[in-house]
């Protein structure tokens, strides 16, 4: 069954102009996204072409300033937008996170030069970016990665590979994270890699449980030659730049959790409006009505805590603790609310005639990116009660 078109969200939005934006986004998902989301997933095809048009309207690069080709928008409409368009298919929402986060390196700590060189094209020039930070052997311990840069001349050779790479294998740029010091996080050096790079090649796309459409694969770098201008920051500053990438990550991850959960509750919802057993509706019995008012209040205080925390990065404010709590509150709520929809569904949940299965599928793979609901609490906790004792 072809999905059908997300359910307009009432939002409080800022401005006119933020309104406007949402109101294109909506359209774009009705009309261009959700109708071919299942069968695309089933077929694990990517829309390289939904991206290109995301670029050509200026989607691609909201929270970024207008003078290297950005939307000048908040984080607090940006996050709502990758919500419409996770709403419509993840696939989409968090291919448009992704490629925020990889930007976000060069757009933060690049020199006025290189912004001016590269970041127009990344932001609305139709490119499409990966984040190489994990490895094989270091996930949750990033800092323990193995990718080594060495210097030669005016370039740097980098040898290694990363490993869960969205985008991995189609990415036209990658934000790549190497050693080039010491042992631990300083000596981490970030790099932007064309994604043409002679000696980088990318492995056979992971086979997945879920985000079929949305390719995943190792980066090999053998012996890719990088000129020195295409170094982000000092060196050894490239884990701070990495971890500083990933607070702006989590909610974009947490926004897309949201997005998926509601399009669970609207199907769960029309469905169980429809569904007649015993002579009634099945939306009629308390034991479901209960199940549905606890999923869309889990839901509202999802987006009620990413926008919290958005609005604290929008002021300039520390917003690390409360990036953590959005995205463990808000990926563990997708969790909670697409297996209900599918038991909400029973057993036409469990099979592939509705989406629900896909979305539950789906949901499971957000507690694990960019942090796992595991570490986000070990980050939770040092801001609350200090780094563990040693």
């Amino acid at each position: 069954m072809p999905d059908r078109a997300p359910q307009p969200v009432d939002r409080q939005l800022p401005t006119d102009e933020a309104r406007d934006l949402i109101s294109l986004v909506r359209d774009i998902a009705q009309r261009e996204i959700a109708p071919k989301a299942a069968e695309e997933e089933d077929a694990g095809h990517f829309p390289r072409e939904l991206f290109s048009l995301l670029s050509d309207s200026g989607l691609l690069g909201l929270p970024y300033d207008s003078e290297y080709g950005g939307g000048d928008q908040p984080y607090e409409v940006y996050l709502q937008v990758l919500e419409e368009l996770s709403m419509a298919r993840l696939t989409v929402g968090l291919g448009v996170s992704v490629h925020t986060l990889a930007s976000y390196a060069l757009a933060a700590y690049g020199t006025k030069e290189q912004r001016t060189e590269h970041l127009p094209a990344m932001l609305g020039g139709g490119l499409l970016g990966g984040y190489c930070l994990s490895e094989p052997a270091s996930g949750s311990d990033a800092a323990s990665l193995r990718t080594r840069a060495v210097r030669d001349g005016d370039d740097w050779v980098i040898n290694g590979t990363k490993a869960w790479i969205t985008h991995g294998g189609i990415a036209d740029f990658y934000t790549v994270m190497a050693r080039t010091g010491e042992e631990g996080p300083r000596g981490v050096t970030a790099f932007l890699v064309p994604g043409d790079a002679e000696g980088l090649s990318a492995a056979a796309p992971e086979k997945k449980m879920g985000m079929k459409g949305s390719p995943t694969a190792q980066i090999h770098l053998d012996g890719v030659r990088v000129p020195d201008d295409r170094r982000i920051g000092e060196e050894g500053q490239g884990f701070s730049i990495a971890l500083s990438a990933l607070d702006g990550g989590r909610l974009g991850i947490a926004a897309c959790a949201i997005g998926l959960a509601q399009a669970a509750l609207d199907e769960a919802l029309r469905y169980a409006k429809e569904r007649r057993q015993f002579g009634k509706p099945i939306a009629d019995f308390q034991g479901l009505r209960f199940m549905l008012a606890d999923m869309a209040t889990q839901i509202e205080a999802g987006r009620a805590l990413y926008l919290s925390a958005a609005r604290l990065r929008d002021a300039g404010r520390p917003f690390s603790k409360q990036a953590a709590m959005a995205k463990l509150h808000c990926t563990d709520t997708a969790m909670r609310v697409t297996t209900d929809a599918v038991q909400i569904l029973g057993g036409y949940g469990y099979t592939a005639d509705f989406p629900v299965e896909r979305f539950m599928r789906e949901a499971k793979v957000l507690q694990i990116v960019e942090g796992t609901n595991q570490i986000q609490r070990m980050v939770i906790a040092r801001h609350l009660a200090g780094p563990e004792a040693r």
